[in-house]
Order: structure tokens, then C-alpha cells, then sequence
């Protein structure tokens, strides 16, 4: 089994609608990795610093790919990417920004901080879970993502 099977994945989305979509797609499109949530921008640092109710990996395993919303209740999106692509220990983990924004100043600063990839979220489902398909046929079956500690 390729290592990038096993490798969980941090979904940041304060949407339970999105979130279950999201959960949705990648399931009808093969996917098995462990997807793990957090609500908001605080909940996700906490989860990537290991700290409060995430302390330890066995809590918080090192995601081996983050979907990041931007527009996040508490520290927003932009701010969490910012931090992660900062983090010595962090930066190696692509971060893929999945949202309703498609204002060019977003999709700017986002990979001015280190995005490795901007996808704007479809209106429609069947185009949100068509999007979701392909990202799972990227980044879990095309690219080698490194090994997560």
C-alpha cells in the first residue's frame, strides 16, 4: 500500500455541511486516509501544536495533506496558513486552501504565504464532489507527499 494511503488528512472547515460533502466525495472516490476536522482556525492550531485537548500524536497525528477553508470563525484561514508555512516543523505540509473566494487578493496572499494549491469550493454539489474527486486523484494518487514524523 503506498504511504500516502495511510497518511490522515486535516480538514479545517467550520461547515458542517462542507465538512460532510467534503467527507462524502472522498469517500465515493476511493479514498481511505483518516480525515480528521477542526472547526475553526484556533482548533486547527491547537491540533497541529499538539496542545489542550490535542496534546500528543496519538490525538493529533500529523497530517500528511491540510484542506484549509479561509473564512474560519476565530483565527481565520489566512492567519493559519501563515503560521504553518512559518513553522519549522510545519511548512513541509502542503496545505491546499479550499473556499468560496475567488477575490483575486486572497488567492495572492495565499500563496505569497505558501499555499500549494488555491481551489475555489463549487456552488452546485455535483461540481463541489467532481472537485473533491479530482483532488483526491492528485494529491493521493499522483503526488509523493513527504513523510509525515
Amino acid at each position: 500500500m503506498p504511504e500516502t494511503l495511510s497518511q490522515p488528512i486535516l480538514l479545517v472547515e467550520d461547515s458542517p455541511e462542507d465538512y460532510e460533502t467534503t467527507e462524502r466525495a472522498f469517500r465515493r472516490s476511493g479514498l481511505k486516509n483518516p480525515i480528521y476536522r477542526c472547526a475553526d482556525g484556533d482548533e486547527a492550531l491547537d491540533f497541529l501544536h499538539r496542545r489542550g485537548r490535542f496534546a500528543g500524536p496519538e490525538k493529533a497525528p500529523r497530517p500528511g495533506v491540510i484542506l484549509l477553508d479561509l473564512n474560519l470563525p476565530g483565527t481565520d484561514g489566512r492567519e493559519v496558513l501563515s503560521e504553518i508555512k512559518n513553522d519549522p516543523d510545519l511548512k513541509q505540509i502542503p496545505v491546499i486552501v479550499l473556499t468560496t473566494s475567488k477575490d483575486d487578493r486572497d488567492v495572492e496572499v495565499c500563496y505569497r504565504c505558501g499555499a500549494n494549491s488555491y481551489v475555489q469550493k463549487p456552488v452546485d454539489l455535483d461540481g463541489f464532489m467532481k472537485a473533491i474527486e479530482r483532488l483526491n486523484g492528485y494529491w493521493f494518487e499522483v503526488v509523493i507527499l513527504p513523510k509525515v514524523p
